[in-house]
């Protein structure tokens, strides 16, 4: 495995990811501290955005792992495999469109935005972008161009955050000589619509970044080769709905589980504390971002197994240290919430333990995807997807949003263990099981060591819990660097 390559294309991918979503973390404090927990309206912009997640999973169907795969086998052609793909994606994400706008109206009113229909159709626009934008970004990290990718995703996140800022910040200056300003940034919930209205414009500001790609593009559409990858791509396309409602199910459920008029108000509680939890998501991201292209661009070398034991351990040594750093200096990073969402604070280490659980399903999965079994991936997510939600169907209107964490790692989990214990006889890899388990255990016992006071009761000036949990990560990442160094 070229470890020089992986980290190099990792950092650049975690620049445009990590680096852009914490630009995007400091709206997080601004919506917080400018929408009241106790209007409702960051429950909103939660639950709308679950929905476009899903959706992209719905439009994309597959189409990005599937475009990795078929570009890297013998026989396709690359760029007939590429504008099939985009084709396919477009034609879908253009069907899509007409079908949300035909019967706006009554869509709307079904997912308690009457009011407000406006919103749902801006964020179907946003996704049906987003989902052409997919395959784009994979064309990039397909011809190894992370630059680019960077250059393209940063085109996004910057003009979004000025446009936030001017919303929450700037216009509220103006209501005095503005009145209907004002006017119309109280119909919009508290400025809480534009918000999708600003993500429309930088999206459409961005797929013109893809001109250049599209030059080449084949007119003749290849209906062999689309069979050929739709037969490869659907259990994919199961495999991303299952797969994302592991994530979002529960912010599109909950406003239809709990109990009470005060269900939006919990979702925004809920949200704003996962976004701290996102730390190790972004993590997930970038690794995927940069390991994904390798192990397919491998996948016809004796190698591939070794090059999955390694890309497991480094997962999990570097995913365990995120986690912990979270719960060390959770006394400052609380502050990016504002105080009246600290309630939710408590699903933070849980979410994060799922995300974690996410990642390993994800270093998992190759097995089925390199011997094109991508059905079982479908069965599963499935399995882990039914899990999720039974626990927030059963515990929502018991616990509220603390059911939508533990449904959360209960789904990851149950998904990561069946696909270890059904993938080891049918493509074997030689995981290092030794030093994974060597590793779990210190950061568990480093987390046990940070959070007991908590769970004695006894409150410990934060200054004392963080500098004793700097000394142990310390050691944790001290662990971690000798076992790099010792392994290359």
């Amino acid at each position: 495995m070229n470890i020089k390559s992986l980290a190099k294309d990792t950092a650049i991918y975690g620049l445009s990811s990590i680096v852009g979503r914490f630009l995007n973390y400091l709206l997080v404090p601004v919506y917080t501290y400018k929408i009241a927990a106790t209007s409702g309206g960051y429950g909103i912009v939660t639950n709308l955005y679950a929905y476009t997640a899903l959706l992209l999973a719905l439009l994309t169907f597959g189409m990005e792992t599937t475009l990795f795969r078929f570009s890297n086998k013998e026989g396709e052609d690359r760029a007939s495999v590429f504008s099939t793909a985009l084709k396919m994606v477009g034609a879908l994400s253009l069907v899509f469109l007409a079908a949300v706008f035909s019967f706006l109206g009554p869509l709307s009113a079904a997912m308690g935005y009457a009011a407000h229909p406006e919103y749902v159709g801006c964020m179907a626009l946003i996704v049906s972008l987003d989902a052409v934008q997919a395959i784009m970004f994979s064309k990039l990290r397909l011809e190894r161009k992370p630059l680019k990718f960077m250059l393209l995703k940063f085109a996004f996140i910057i003009p979004n955050i000025l446009l936030n800022l001017f919303i929450f910040l700037v216009m509220p200056l103006l209501f005095g000589s503005q009145p209907r300003l004002e006017a119309l940034y109280m119909r919009l919930d508290g400025g809480v619509g534009l918000v999708f209205f600003a993500n429309l414009a930088c999206t459409a500001l961005v797929t013109l970044g893809f001109i250049p790609e599209l030059k080449g593009l084949r007119v003749r559409f290849d209906s062999a080769l689309a069979c050929r990858m739709l037969a490869y791509s659907w259990p994919l396309l199961l495999l991303s709905l299952v797969g994302i409602l592991n994530q979002v199910a529960d912010k599109i459920l909950f406003p239809f589980l709990a109990s009470g008029e005060d269900a939006r108000v919990q979702l925004g509680v809920y949200g704003a504390c996962v976004k701290i939890a996102m730390i190790v998501a972004l993590l997930t991201q970038a690794f995927r971002y940069a390991y994904e292209p390798i192990v397919f661009n491998d996948s016809r070398g004796k190698n591939s197994p070794e090059t999955l034991a390694d890309g497991m351990k480094y997962f999990i040594i570097f995913a365990m240290l995120a986690f912990l750093a979270v719960v060390v200096y959770m006394p400052v990073l609380r502050h990016f919430i504002h105080p009246s969402y600290w309630e939710g604070l408590g699903v933070v280490p849980v979410v994060m333990m799922a995300e974690v659980f996410m990642g390993v399903y994800f270093n998992l999965s190759f097995w089925y995807k390199l011997s094109d079994q991508t059905w079982w991936g479908a069965v599963i997510s499935a399995v882990g997807a039914a899990v999720m939600i039974a626990v927030n169907v059963a515990f929502v209107p018991l616990i509220g949003y603390r059911a939508c964490a533990w449904g959360g790692f209960a789904g990851y989990g149950t998904s990561m263990l069946l696909s270890f214990f059904i993938g080891r006889g049918r493509y074997p890899v030689p995981y290092d099981f030794r030093t994974i388990s060597l590793f779990v255990l210190l950061s568990a016992l480093v987390f046990a060591a940070v959070s007991l006071p908590g769970w004695l009761g006894r409150s410990l000036p934060s200054w004392v819990t963080m500098a004793g949990g700097t000394v142990l990560l310390g050691v944790y990442a001290a662990a971690a660097w000798r076992n790099l160094k010792k392994s290359h």
